[in-house]
């Protein structure tokens, strides 16, 4: 009998100057499955200047095989983006773009670079909407760095808008994001923001790598759950018709989360 696959991971990872990562490597360690990463997953620092060698690598490095990551703006920001795609290769998608799609079990799974334009018009725009059209499948996942929708300290990119407004009218069902250093789970949303439970996509916010942690002073609208001083990994059981989701703390005596979803 076919067990539905395992879908782990979590974004703003490695820092050589925080043992965060490696505490959630070991979290990898005993949870099978394919991997994500949702950007910002290595940083550079004064004492490191090739940080997937010298600090990805020997944490999270080690599922590297199994990982399907995307960039975020430290990818950009910190340095020369082909470092990024030198060291995932084919995985990271085509050099340069760095959005692709493929299929888990039953699900259709979309990763997008949120540090390009995405707005209809643009390359990443017109590939996002011809691969929804094109996989038809009951249930659909979008992960990327930037969040529509955060209680985290880090403003709103147009981008993110952009991707959020295309993927709720394709009738996506989870959308995995990170860039705040926090976890967040909030209730299903429509593009402008309301609370649909029928219709609405549900966003997970998941900074939790292993980097640093940010403060939570406002909370955002429909915000369900959410937390500021735990790293962890997001592990997402990926049914037919729906889903598990199971936020996992490297230790029991901190914060987690658990629940269950279903597909539209």
């Amino acid at each position: 009998m076919a067990v539905d696959p395992t879908f782990t991971g979590a974004g703003d990872i490695a820092s050589c100057v925080s043992s965060g990562d490696e505490r959630t490597a070991r979290l990898l360690d005993r949870i099978p499955g394919p991997i994500f990463t949702v950007g910002d997953n290595a940083y550079t620092s004064e004492e490191v200047d090739k940080p997937f060698t010298e600090c990805y690598d020997k944490s999270w490095g080690r599922h590297r095989s199994r990982t399907h990551p995307v960039p975020g703006n430290h990818e950009y920001e910190d340095g020369d983006i082909n470092s990024y795609f030198d060291y995932f290769g084919r995985a990271a998608g085509e050099r340069g773009k760095g959005y692709y799609s493929y299929d888990l079990g039953k699900w259709h799974i979309i990763a997008l670079n949120s540090m390009l334009d995405a707005s209809p018009d643009s390359p990443q725009g017109q590939w996002l909407a011809n691969d929804l059209a094109s996989h038809q499948t009951r249930c659909t996942l979008a992960y990327y760095h930037h969040p529509r929708f955060s209680s985290g300290p880090h403003a709103l990119r147009e981008s993110a808008v952009d991707l959020w407004n295309t993927l709720f009218h394709a009738g996506v069902d989870v959308v995995v994001n990170g860039h705040d250093h926090i976890y967040e789970r909030f209730g299903p949303m429509t593009d402008g923001g309301d609370r649909d439970n029928e219709n609405g996509m549900r966003e997970f916010v998941v900074g939790t790598g292993g980097d640093s942690h940010y403060d939570i002073e406002n909370v955002a609208a429909h915000s369900e759950v959410r937390s500021d001083d735990t790293y962890g990994v997001l592990s997402l059981t990926l049914h037919p018709a729906g889903y598990d989701w199971r936020f996992v703390p490297v230790s029991e005596r901190y914060f987690s989360d658990a629940g269950t979803g279903s597909c539209h």
